[in-house]
């Protein structure tokens, strides 16, 4: 391919880009490959200064907004991101938060809207890979599964991507991690995975390892600060983060080029 290749990951807050396409963004930045983050939402239900909560007095979302803005930042340079496009839809907050009517809300913006968005946004940047949730965001947060949707729209009007993924958690790996670390003693604080946490593994199409760039991963995660206390994989020992940073996996959900049934590379076939 005579072109420059190009990855696009659309995410719904500030520090999303990190845990499940930190290491595929890293890798492909650093082979040259174009890489684009959208952020759907600037992040105004996060953690205020000093863990203050929405809700809480003293929650000031124009200034968790600009503070997690400027982390975003921060995090893009430190993941070798090459473009960053914010829609700036309000953050929604999570499932049963007051914050969920409002009509600015991510979640509540029309589909069409914030879709034919994206979809300019794929017009400009021609991304041969676009990476997003699954139908339900990952784990039901209202603008997660938003992202989702105005993806598939945006893909569906477009057309032009060629490779379409979710981005996902083997249960399998997941399972065996956190089962050792409890086996370890480590400090898990009140994090408990419910059985069906995670892809089941004969789902996940693609797995790559990433290990080459989990200290990149990490870093970019702590230049998340205001929002340390919710990150509960910055409270793993080294070796753990090793373990949980090194691979991300991926369901694919079509590709326009010949691709083997397994995959290593979000790439197979473009190269």
């Amino acid at each position: 391919m005579d072109r420059q290749l190009t990855l696009m990951a659309v995410h719904a807050h500030p520090d999303d880009e990190v845990l499940s396409t930190g290491g595929v963004l890293a890798a492909a930045s650093a082979e040259g490959i174009r890489t684009v983050l959208v952020t759907c939402t600037n992040g105004e239900q996060g953690d205020g200064p000093g863990g203050i909560k929405p809700g809480e007095p003293g929650h000031d979302e124009a200034q968790v907004r600009e503070v997690r803005l400027a982390e975003l930042k921060a995090s893009a340079a430190l993941l070798g991101i090459t473009d960053t496009e914010l829609l700036g839809y309000h953050d929604s907050g999570m499932v049963g938060w007051e914050a969920n009517g409002r009509p600015d809300a991510f979640a509540n913006v029309p589909l069409e809207q914030s879709a034919a968005r994206l979809a300019a946004l794929m017009e400009t940047y021609r991304p041969d890979v676009v990476v997003t949730y699954d139908e339900n965001g990952g784990y039901g947060h209202p603008d997660h599964i938003q992202a989702h949707r105005i993806t598939v729209e945006a893909i569906r009007t477009s057309g032009i991507p060629a490779k379409f993924y979710h981005a996902a958690i083997s249960r399998s790996r997941f399972t065996t991690f956190f089962a050792d670390l409890r086996a370890q003693g480590a400090d898990v604080g009140d994090f408990e995975p419910p059985a069906d946490f995670g892809t089941p593994d004969e789902l996940i199409t693609t797995e790559v390892d990433v290990s080459a760039q989990v200290t990149r991963k990490r870093k970019a995660l702590e230049a998340h600060a205001s929002q340390g206390e919710n990150i509960f994989f910055l409270r793993l020992p080294e070796e753990g983060q090793q373990r949980v940073f090194g691979y991300e996996s991926f369901v694919r959900q079509f590709s326009t080029v010949p691709v083997p049934d397994h995959e290593d590379d979000l790439f197979a076939g473009l190269r």
